[in-house]
This record gives structure tokens, sequence and C-alpha cells, in this order.
């Protein structure tokens, strides 16, 4: 959940780290921290934003530097627990993300043994651990930090400095994010590709159990036997300015309103209007050619909205029984089996409990394949084949237009699975790329009506509670709807099906609980305007969601917002851009921090 970054080079590098630390803002943090390496250790802490610590920092002629932003876990927000690390001599810094579960036992020991701690978290113990076998006669930093991770339970991605190794840098990484960026005469190690994006697009992608010794013109990766191992570097084709703001007031708005681009970058080399065919690499049509008999999606938090809508699409074209599981509930109770095709879904591919659930189904002898925006992440080496979002690096917390890319992966797949289970013609696939090569005209359509959508968040901004409700596919909406309100304004929301307010959420209802209503002209429409007139009746204010063509909604509704659609199946991606606007409107409008909504952070890599 944390940021790392480490520098190695020929530039400045307190400055080349700060830099690097608020490119990774996005994260989300509470405090943050850099040590320089010269002849000794510099270390400067802050508790709050990076621009406290950039003022505090004097400048260093060092080249080589470690640096963290820290969300707590272990031990309360201060300056004492903030990372870097050291340990008793002064000599080593760690910064680290992940969680050792075993540490309170280490630290036991470590202190019996003469180890003095100063803060109250989980990663000094690392520090004190890496000391217990460092020489610094022999220089030996890499066999200290293999010694050390092997006693620790849990899961770590980490970077080490030394001031009497000040040439180089030590990562190591389990189960949490850590990739080199391969400079000239300068070499990275950071938690995420944007951190370093300005300085260099090459990366070397670090597994699992795997470490790695960086100089500013050497990278060398071992096993945890210290076997050299030959990694290839990878390009990325993001570019620097796809992680700015290019003048908008909030990443969160950039990235909604480049979502007619990215619906076309999902829908690019995989729709063929000629063969009237769906196609996705090689590794997914082997997986999917000797047929599905029911799928398993597994996500978290808005992956795992996605999923729901996927599971309404993918049953509906395809008649495959769908099942739709939390992660973090599916590792452990979630039935598997080896005849199904586990679908996980990740954004960053590596979000922690869907890992965990991604390895219980292959160890369940599952076919899995995975969803996400991340090439080389963990999540793409570890499933049998995986489909990229292509939607760009997103940074603010809050998901957009990665929820919208997934949810077209998955309209891509379901109609590629029908297609294969001769459940859909070429004539009707045909209709469908039609449908889908309009999607981006209709998505800014709704982007054209923001200050109307921005007028409805002026009379929501003060609730205190607010109910979005929903049938069939708009159920899964309404639930995504009220996250997106709840993690960055703040507000009280939750989403129903529709049908489900009678049996208890009701009582919940008062005149200033606001209701979203999401609609849509299905078998269920009379079904929802009865529900509207049952919530109408308890005296709250109906905002009605509706298609453009529907001329009976005004009837029903204080205020309608409408969507531009000639398919249910393709609606929930204008709807969602609605319910992301009013989001977003009423956020700004409150003065919350939208980028970054307290407590939660972009990955998620702890369970």
């Amino acid at each position: 959940m944390c940021g790392i970054v480490g520098y190695n080079g020929f530039r400045k590098a307190d400055t080349v780290i700060i830099d690097c630390l608020k490119r990774l803002e996005y994260r989300g943090y509470d405090s943050v921290g850099i040590a320089t390496v010269d002849k000794k250790l510099n270390i400067f802490k802050e508790v709050g934003e990076i621009s406290k610590l950039e003022n505090r920092v004097p400048s260093f002629e060092s080249n080589i530097a470690v640096g963290h932003t820290r969300w707590a876990t272990q031990g309360g927000v201060t300056r004492t627990n903030a990372h870097p690390h050291i340990d008793c001599k002064d000599a080593i810094a760690v910064v680290h993300n992940g969680i050792i579960e075993n540490f309170r036992q280490l630290r036991e020991t470590l202190e019996k043994e003469g180890h003095k701690f100063i803060s109250d978290t989980d990663t000094e113990v690392l520090a004190h651990l890496i000391e217990e076998k460092y020489d610094k006669k022999k220089k030996n930093l890499e066999d200290a930090v293999l010694s050390a991770v092997k006693k620790v339970k849990g899961s770590y991605a980490i970077v080490v400095a030394c001031k009497d190794e000040p040439d180089k840098l030590v990562g190591a990484r389990k189960e949490s994010p850590l990739v080199i960026g391969v400079g000239d005469n300068e070499n990275f190690i950071a938690s995420d590709i944007p951190a370093f994006l300005k300085y260099t697009n090459r990366v070397i992608y670090l597994d699992d159990d795997e470490i790695c010794t960086v100089t500013k013109n050497s990278i060398k990766v071992y096993d945890k036997n210290k076997k050299k191992i030959d990694k290839k570097e990878k390009l990325i084709d993001w570019d620097v300015k796809d992680a700015e703001k290019s003048g908008f007031p909030h990443f969160m708005l950039k990235e909604i309103y480049e979502q007619p681009d990215v619906i076309h970058q999902v829908l690019r080399g995989r729709v063929s209007e000629v063969d009237r065919d769906i196609t996705f690499n090689e590794e997914v049509e082997n997986l999917l050619k000797n047929g599905v008999d029911s799928i398993h999606i597994v996500a978290c938090g808005t992956s795992f909205y996605a999923g729901f809508i996927g599971k309404y699409i993918i049953e509906e074209l395809t008649d495959i029984p769908v099942s739709v599981d939390l992660s973090s509930e599916y590792r452990y109770f979630g039935y598997k089996n080896q005849g199904s095709l586990v679908i996980c879904i990740t954004q960053s591919g590596e979000t922690a409990d869907t890992l965990g659930a991604l390895r219980e189904a292959k160890n369940a002898g599952c076919k899995t394949l995975v969803v996400t925006n991340v090439i080389g992440s963990t999540a793409t080496r570890l499933s049998d084949a995986y489909i990229l979002t292509q939607s760009g690096p997103e940074i603010g917390v809050a998901a957009t237009k990665t929820f919208t890319s997934q949810i077209l992966v998955l309209l891509l797949l379901a109609l590629k699975i029908g297609i294969i289970k001769n459940k859909i013609g070429r004539d009707e696939i045909h209709e469908y790329i039609q449908q889908l090569r309009e999607l981006p005209r209709k998505v800014r359509d709704v982007l054209d009506k923001n200050n109307e959508i921005l007028k409805t968040a002026k009379q929501l901004k003060n609730a205190k509670s607010v109910f979005f409700i929903g049938r069939g596919v708009n159920y899964p909406l309404s639930l995504e709807g009220a996250l997106k309100l709840k993690e960055i304004s703040y507000i009280h929301a939750e989403g129903f099906a529709a049908g489900e307010l009678k049996h208890g959420p009701f009582a919940l209802l008062t005149k200033n609980t606001p209701v979203v209503a999401i609609t849509s002209k299905d078998n269920t429409y009379d079904k929802i305007i009865t529900n509207i007139g049952e919530v109408k009746a308890r005296g709250p204010k109906v905002i009605a969601i509706a298609e453009e063509n529907d001329t009976e909604i005004e009837k029903h509704a204080d205020i309608v917002l409408r969507y531009p659609t000639n398919s249910n199946i393709l609606s929930p991606i204008p709807i969602t851009v609605i319910l992301q606007l009013l989001a977003y409107h009423i956020a700004d409008l409150r003065g919350c921090s939208i980028d970054k909504p307290r407590n939660l952070a972009k990955s998620v890599t702890v369970e």
C-alpha cells in the first residue's frame, strides 16, 4: 500500500527520490522519509505531506538514496514510525511494504540478544535481522538480506542501503510488488512504475523470493539460494504525460475524461468487423477453445463490481453459470472446481487477496485467467493466461477508466465464448461490434452533460446518506455508484437491488435520504418504477438515471440524468460515467481530497 523508491546513479539522489515519491502520492500515505548514503546514513522523516519533508532535507551530494511513503499498519502515525528504519549501529536503512506477521516473536528474540528498538513497527525488525548477519569486512549485504528474509513470515518488498557499501542498493520481494527501472548510468528500484517513468521506460520485474543488487551501472538478480537469474528487460509504452494532470484539477477527473480513448484502446486489435470475430492473445484463445462449463469471477472492491456486472453479461450471452466471489473470501471458503475457469480481476495485478485467491485456484487445478492493467505484474505471471485492459496508468485512488475497461474486457470475453459455444452468430457479432464502435461517442455525450450533473451534485452535497438502487445489471452499478460516493466524498452511501428495499432498508429512509435510481427499458422497467413510487411515498428525493428515449421517467423522479444507449448490454458504460461525475462533483463541492481519499491506497498489497 505504501510507496518505495531507491535510486543509484549520477544525479543528486535526494532530489530524484523526492521527485519520484511525489509520483507515488496517489497510492496514499500518512508519513514520508528519505535516507541518503555517503560516509554515513542521512535520514529525514516527516508526518504528513512530502512537501513538508522536502523543506527539511538539506542538499546532499550523494548519488544513492532510498525513500518511502507510509500508510500506518503497525504503529501509529509518528516520525519515529515512518520509514526508513535503521539498525542499532546506524549502518543499515530499510524501506518496506507489506506485513511481517511474526515480527513480535522476532523482536522479542532480538531484544534478548541486546538489540534496542525505537519504533512500534514490524519493519524495524528487518533492519536488526540484517545487521545481525552483516559483516562490513566481507561486505556481504546480499547475504545478510537473504538471511533476514528467510526468517520472516508474511509479505515484503524491501530496499536496503548500507553506509559501508555506498555503491549499491539491495532489494527483495515476496507477495508485494517491486520493479527495477533500468537507466543509463543510473538505476531505480520502486514499488510502482510511475515513480521513475520520467527517467526511464525500461523495467525488470522481480518475482517472489528474488533478490537484486543494483549499482548505477549494473543489475544482478538472484533466487533465495543466491543462484543468479537472467531477467529480461521490458519496455513500458505508457507516456509520462499519462501520469500527469494535463490541466485538470484532479487526476480522477482527467481519467474520467480519458474513457472514450480508453474504450478505443480496449477494442484495438480485438474486434474484427471483416472476420466478425473477437480475438485475444494465443494463451487466452487456447484456454477458451477447449470449452468452459462454469466460471468463477474473483476480485476486490471496484473490480468485484466489474466482475458482478460481468456475471450478468456472460450469463446472458453464453448461458454459462457464473459465480462472483470476493477474493478475501474465495481464497479461504470458495468452491474450487477443477473444471471451472477462474477469472481474477485486479487493476494493479498485485492485489494481495486476489493473488492469494489465484494461487488457491491454481493449486486446486482450475484454469485461471487474469484481467489486469499492468503487464509483468505478479498476477500475469501466475495465471494461465491474461488479458490487459490497456487503460494506461490510473493515478486517482478511486478507479474510473480501469473499471469501464474491465467491464468491456468481460463483455468481449462473453462474446468470444458465445461464438465458441455457437450461442452467438456472426451477424449478431457484427451488430455488437457496430455498437461497440459507437460507444466512445456515447461516453462523450455523457461528458457533454457535465454541467447538468454538477447541478445535481449541488443538491446532494449536504446529504448525510444516499441510497443507490437498480435491477439486473444496474444492481452492481448501484453498488459501484455508492462506493464511488463514499470513498471520495465521505458521505455514507449504500447500493441495493431495488426489490430489496422493502425487506429492511426502508427503515433508514427519511425525506433527507436522496435515492439514485438506475433504470433501463428492460423487462424490469415497470418493477423499478413501482420501487421508485415506494421510495417517493416515504419522502426522499429521487434522482433517476434513465435512457434518453424514456418518456415516462420524469413523471416519477424529481431529477433525471439521461444516458444514450441502444443496448442494455452496453448501457453500464455510459451509466458508470454519470455515477463517476456525480461522485466527483459532490466530493469537490465538499472540499474533499479526491485523488488521495483518507485511509485508502491505490494498490492494496496487504491482506
